[in-house]
Parts: structure tokens; C-alpha cells; sequence
């Protein structure tokens, strides 16, 4: 017997509606009174987000079999994931491809988390400026590059390993610009 709490925001789905405030919690095996006090927790925000509302009562119910927009919508649905595959396994084989980095396949999540190994050199000159390694190395990335990535210190990655966290989101005719670009860094 598990207590599960599923989140979903349409911001982080295929939708892509980055910006948008909607999505919801699903809870799974929780005791009817822990339900009850979540809910009492939620209700605290009086001022709903009208559009997150319409956001998320748009996700969670699309266009069905036989509605006018249901083709468009499928279509739409199937072009967007496609994308994000192609997205996803090109910049995860670009990784793989640079010296001290490597990714795994982006499975579903919008993001690739590739562990790069870093010299005791550049952990030293890391400490030296008062910055966690990846810290360091996302910034130096940044000034020489122009590629935001996010250090993995943020989530919580085993102490002695050092990664970041980079979208798959940059439109199909950007990422070999943002691959090339972090390949020369």
C-alpha cells in the first residue's frame, strides 16, 4: 500500500504552454483525511488563475474522436512529440560525443541531464571562486557561449559526480547551433 501523488502542469507537458500557470495533483492511496487537509491547504489561494484553469481543463480534456478539431489536434499532438524525439536523441548523441560528458536518453522529460567529469584544476579554480564545480562550470559555459544550462548541485546528484540540467526545448533549427556552440566550450 502506497501513497502516490502524481503532478502534471502545462508547462512541462507536450503542450509546451511554458509561462502558463495550470495543472494539477492526482493522489493515490492517501488517507481521506490527509485528502481533506491537501485540499483545505489548496483552497487557501482565493484568487484563481483563470487562464491556468482553462489551461489545464484543456489538457486534461482534448478533442475527442468525431469533434471538428480532433484531426488538427492529433496531428498537432503527433508533430510536437516527434519533435521532441528528434530534439531529445540529437542533443543526447551530441553529449555522448564530447570528451568527459556523457547523457542518458531523455525518456519522456524535457530536459537532458548529462554528468560531466571535471579536472581537480577546474574544481580548484571552482572552490577558489566560491562555487559549487557545476556552478562554475554552467556560468563559464554561459559567458563563453551564451547557453544557459542549470548545475546539477540543484537536484540533488551524488556528492563526487558533477552534471546540468539542459531543455530539449530550442526550436529543431536552433539545437545545432546550441550543440556546436557547446561542443566549442
Amino acid at each position: 500500500n502506497v501513497e502516490l501523488a502524481s503532478f502534471h502542469s502545462v508547462s512541462k507537458g507536450f503542450l509546451g504552454e511554458c509561462g502558463r500557470r495550470g495543472g494539477f495533483v492526482e493522489l493515490v492511496g492517501f488517507d481521506e483525511q490527509v485528502k481533506q487537509q491537501l485540499y483545505k491547504l489548496a483552497s487557501v489561494n482565493l484568487c484563481s488563475n483563470i487562464e491556468g484553469q482553462v489551461m489545464a481543463y484543456l489538457m486534461t480534456n482534448p478533442p475527442q474522436p468525431g469533434d471538428e478539431s480532433y484531426d488538427t489536434y492529433v496531428n498537432e499532438r503527433e508533430a510536437i512529440l516527434q519533435s521532441l524525439a528528434r530534439r531529445a536523441r540529437v542533443l543526447t548523441e551530441a553529449y555522448n560525443s564530447m570528451e568527459g560528458v556523457s547523457c542518458n536518453e531523455s525518456e519522456g522529460a524535457l530536459y537532458a541531464f548529462p554528468q560531466i567529469r571535471l579536472s581537480p584544476k577546474a574544481c580548484a579554480a571552482a572552490e577558489a571562486a566560491g562555487k559549487t564545480p557545476d556552478t562554475f562550470y554552467c556560468l563559464r559555459m554561459l559567458e563563453a557561449t551564451g547557453v544557459i544550462v542549470v548545475p546539477g548541485s540543484g537536484f540533488g546528484q551524488e556528492d563526487g559526480t558533477f552534471h546540468f540540467r539542459s531543455t530539449i526545448l530550442p526550436a529543431e533549427s536552433e539545437i545545432a547551433s546550441v550543440i556546436e556552440r557547446t561542443k566549442a566550450f
